[in-house]
């Protein structure tokens, strides 16, 4: 085994950079370069302590921090792990999950956990800004990347503006893709938290009891009229929100 160490990005070498971040830089540059894909072992801290020539605290603080950020998985008694590169999802623009996953070159499917009309509550109400016991359509999707659920899709539809909803096969097409020709997209809202999810939640998303997830809270409008309100739960280990805005 041979590790290079890696040069520091332009701006680390001007300034004395920790050993820890040229340690983490090194790592981080073999996994770029395809030297380490996801799933490989990495070497141990013994071997990487002789190979750069540092520190055993030095290597456990880059390989902590790594953890952290989730490139790397570290198993006790087993060892570090090049983690896989983690889903993306748009946070300020609307996207199917399908396009989403199909972009990163993976497979998509979906189970269809509830497809039905239901009397809108209060709260569904006031956030479709419909009538307290009108007809809503209610549908809870779960969303697999290559076999692995990935999003729990919780959605509440306005019924007067995509009244053929229901009849809709949903593993054949999502949500998205059937609103967006029903009720054009003209505004959207995005609302980001971290939550844990219910048991029920946990079991369609194969996570334990205490693993983090995010949740966006999603309404849409098509002219002035609100379309859907939307809960969209991601297990936190295995998706990021990405977003980018100008001035």
């Amino acid at each position: 085994m041979s590790i290079k160490p890696a040069y520091l990005p332009e701006g680390l070498e001007a300034a004395p950079a920790p050993l820890y971040t040229r340690v983490k830089h090194t790592i981080v540059q073999q996994i770029q370069n395809g030297n380490w894909p996801p799933h490989h072992k990495i070497p141990s801290e013994s071997e990487l302590v002789a190979e750069l020539g540092v520190s055993r605290m030095t290597v456990h603080r880059a390989l902590r921090e790594l953890t952290a950020d989730g490139v790397l998985v570290r198993m006790q008694g087993v060892g570090t792990f090049v983690a896989e590169p983690k889903g993306q999802a748009a946070l300020f623009e609307v996207h199917s999950i399908a396009e989403e996953i199909a972009s990163r070159g993976h497979r998509h499917r979906t189970e269809v956990k509830v497809l039905r009309s239901e009397a809108a509550s209060p709260e569904q109400a006031a956030l479709l800004n419909v009538r307290e016991g009108q007809s809503v359509f209610h549908s809870i999707l779960v969303h697999y990347e290559n076999d692995v659920p990935v999003q729990i899709e919780d959605r509440y539809v306005n019924a007067t503006l995509a009244p053929d909803y229901l009849a809709q096969d949903f593993t054949q097409l999502t949500p998205h893709d059937y609103l967006s020709q029903a009720a054009p997209l003209s505004e959207g809202e995005h609302v980001v938290e971290a939550i844990l999810a219910t048991a029920q939640e946990c079991e369609w998303l194969d996570i334990e009891r205490n693993e983090p997830c995010l949740l966006m809270r999603r309404r849409t409008w098509s002219g002035r009229q609100t379309v859907t309100s939307a809960r969209l739960i991601y297990p936190g280990s295995r998706y990021r929100l990405e977003g980018r805005f100008g001035s």
